[in-house]
């Protein structure tokens, strides 16, 4: 083959490979390819704002994060929703009024006992039946000191207390979340972690002067 034909071979190979080497072209194309950002607070709040016909911006904001990020994009609805149910939760409960605190049911309601045997109820008739047994004094009780503050959330999962004792999940971007889940082992559980800090706490030490 002459030196001419083998110009051209190498000319056509390169016009097949985008007219550089491999490794090249390679590096480009990855260059080239935008990496994929996870969102960020300021964008997800407009998003959440953009499906609400009302807002508190400075709110919204000033509340934003909790224990496990952002509640706007972990979440879908922003701080201000969550607040407003949180309140309604905690005044039903020390109300006593069973009505006002079913109100604030999602359904189905993920009932978890203390022996961890989940139960999906799917009517609040099923709710009021065994209402006692969900909302027990204990469980009450929690309901009853519940602030947003002490709320962590979960990647679109929703906002839980108490190693997840309690979960409220909105079922639409914007929308106020409801309580879905009441897991009485987790409270349980978060309890008796409680009192075994408690009980380190007392056998430290005093610090000297």
């Amino acid at each position: 083959m002459t030196r001419t034909s083998l110009a051209l071979t190498a000319c056509f190979a390169a016009l097949i490979t985008g007219c550089a080497p491999a490794d090249e072209a390679a590096t480009e194309r990855t260059s080239d390819t935008p990496e994929i950002a996870e969102p960020q607070p300021d964008d997800c709040l407009l998003l959440v704002w953009s499906n609400q016909k009302e807002r508190d911006a400075r709110f919204d904001r000033d509340h934003d994060f909790v224990d496990g990020g952002a509640i706007s994009c972990a979440t879908g609805t922003s701080a201000s929703q969550f607040d407003a149910a949180i309140r309604a939760l905690r005044e039903a409960a020390k109300s006593g009024n069973k009505a006002r605190l079913l109100e604030q049911l999602g359904l189905p309601l993920l009932y978890i006992d203390a022996q961890g045997e989940r139960r999906e109820i799917k009517d609040r008739a099923e709710v009021d039946a065994v209402f006692d047994e969900i909302f027990d004094p204990a469980m009450l009780a929690l309901l009853q000191r519940l602030d947003l503050s002490r709320m962590s959330v979960a990647k679109d999962q929703g906002g839980y207390f108490e190693l997840g004792a309690l979960w409220l999940v909105v079922d639409e971007n914007g929308g106020r979340p409801r309580l879905m889940t009441v897991n009485r082992q987790a409270l349980d559980e978060a309890l008796e972690a409680a009192r075994e800090q408690a009980e380190r706490n007392q056998g430290d030490p005093l610090p000297f002067d």
